[in-house]
């Protein structure tokens, strides 16, 4: 978690942020260490890979080993043989949203660009407008808010208070907030969480989503503004997202609250 945090900085591409892990941590400490992989090199770790599922692994490089030939190729064998318990999946897809020599390696290899990605980033050195929603930190007497909006927004998830607490009870949670929307008649409609990487770092907002009763009124917008208010409040130089971008409307509510869309960035999947 402390190499992730230190390779946040202003100006660099996206790719696994704590609050990544953070979130995955809802499956207990045991599965979240073991679906991780570190990549050393003199004790030293340069590259973090997160097994998300059987088919996917999210990375991050260290900025000054993005070009690194002999870590890219290590890392493209390791990600490319099943038997090295990467990626085990016959459908095998990359998420490494950045132009380094990893990246290449594999494209070279034969892997081909999928589902696109846009980052998105809204500077925080200027204070965030009201979000127009009453919000209210989760704590134990908020979980069953929290989790219903999840569940109402995201169709097929399991989340569950078990998976909350398990979450908020990981090392990563030190430096997040969970946060619930509510509107004029009292409806928790909307939920994020959001991860610092610590003060003066980008921060990252990791769920975000709006029950499906409660679809478009703005709560969208709304919740973003108050992720960005949060992660403000928790001294991050500005909020980062990754918007798939075959979603429009969620691309749109984060644009309504001043992120700024980057690039799209596709990720990769193995081919044959």
């Amino acid at each position: 978690m402390r190499a992730l945090a230190q390779w946040r900085h202003e100006g660099a591409p996206m790719q696994l942020h704590p609050g990544d892990v953070g979130y995955y941590w809802q499956f207990g400490p045991e599965k979240t260490a073991a679906a991780l992989r570190t990549w050393r090199r003199e004790g030293r770790i340069l590259a973090v890979g997160l097994i998300d599922g059987p088919e996917l692994v999210r990375l991050a490089v260290a900025p000054e080993a993005q070009e690194d030939e002999a870590l890219a190729r290590q890392m493209a064998d390791d990600v490319t043989r099943p038997e090295r318990g990467v990626l085990a999946g016959d459908k095998a897809h990359v998420e490494a949203l950045w132009q380094g020599r990893f990246r290449q390696v594999l494209l070279d290899d034969g892997w081909e660009p999928d589902e696109p990605w846009i980052p998105m980033a809204r500077d925080l050195s200027g204070p965030v407008a009201d979000s127009g929603l009453r919000i209210e930190a989760v704590g134990p007497e908020r979980v069953e808010d929290r989790v219903a909006v999840h569940r109402g927004a995201f169709a097929g998830s399991k989340f569950d208070a078990e998976r909350w607490r398990a979450m908020a009870a990981g090392t990563p949670y030190a430096h997040a907030r969970c946060l619930v929307g509510y509107n004029d008649q009292g409806d928790a409609v909307a939920a994020t969480t959001v991860w610092s990487a610590g003060p003066g770092r980008p921060g990252l907002v990791e769920p975000l989503g709006v029950h499906g009763d409660h679809q478009g009124h703005g709560y969208g917008r709304a919740i973003a503004l108050a992720a960005a208010a949060a992660l403000r409040d928790m001294g991050a130089s500005s909020a980062t997202v990754c918007a798939e971008g075959s979603n429009a409307a969620a691309v749109a509510a984060y644009r309504s609250a001043g992120f700024q869309p980057q690039p799209a960035v596709p990720d990769l999947r193995r081919v044959g």
